[in-house]
């Protein structure tokens, strides 16, 4: 019986398969076509000449550090109203205020980067401030999500011995319930720093500022050249990151 559900849904995959080529009309015969062969090999041919100018190494290094620029600051804003929204998510003032919390943070995670970007253009123009804040915006609900379950599965004992000795909720929360919370809450900073850088790049195809502009740009203008270093400025950006978070996970989280 099982064999038999297994092929059936191996056959319903097939003609899924089949039935998209169809619809969206691909023909793989054209791709392989000697001619569009040869284009594409031209096309990449020229970008194994990347352009390493004084000048445009000099507006590709501007454009680096206002990725990073991007990131650290949409995470660093993400993390603190990511714990502000945690709180209330995590049940600690109520039901309703728990739901309205939840709500909010689902929503803000469920739109894409791309689309907070291309809002954030319209509402802030041109730039590195749009990226920033739609970084912030989606990272938000994503550490705001994660922050709310690390609150829910953390143990209460400490923070109640605390009450119990007449401090306040708020010194329970500092000295009770963070201390225990802070490699975890770190790594998902981190974690999600990793990934902003990523996106950070990417966000300048909408107008968001970065290398992903740079990119869009010479991309555009059919400058090959100047593209294929900024992708390889992109490359090293990525690599550089993860690996100093690598090592901040290593020295900071796992102490």
């Amino acid at each position: 019986m099982n064999r038999l559900i297994n092929l059936a849904l191996l056959l319903g995959i097939g003609v899924a398969v089949i039935a998209s080529f169809g619809y969206l009309g691909i023909d793989l015969g054209a791709l392989g076509d000697s001619g569009n062969l040869k284009q594409m090999g031209a096309y990449a041919q020229r970008f194994l000449s990347p352009d390493l100018s004084a000048g445009h190494l000099q507006a590709i290094a501007h454009g680096a550090v206002e990725t990073i620029a991007m990131s650290a600051l949409g995470t660093l804003l993400a993390a603190v109203f990511g714990l502000v929204l945690a709180l209330p998510a995590a049940g600690r003032f109520g039901w309703p205020f728990k739901s309205a919390s939840r709500l909010l943070l689902n929503a803000l995670r469920a739109i894409p980067e791309l689309v907070w970007a291309a809002l954030m253009v319209l509402a802030a123009g041109l730039g590195p401030n749009a990226g920033t804040l739609a970084l912030a915006l989606h990272t938000t609900g994503v550490l705001g999500r994660l922050f709310a379950e690390a609150l829910e599965n953390t143990p209460p004992q400490p923070a109640e011995a605390i009450r119990l000795q007449g401090g306040n909720a708020l010194w329970a929360f500092c000295y009770g319930t963070l201390p225990n919370l802070l490699p975890q809450l770190l790594a998902y900073v981190l974690y999600r720093w990793e990934n902003n850088i990523r996106m950070a790049s990417v966000l300048g195809f909408v107008g968001a500022g970065g290398l992903g502009q740079m990119l869009y740009v010479s991309l555009s203008l059919f400058q090959e050249a100047q593209a294929s270093t900024v992708i390889l400025a992109m490359l090293l950006l990525v690599l550089g990151v993860d690996s100093l978070s690598a090592w901040s996970r290593q020295r900071w989280v796992k102490a």
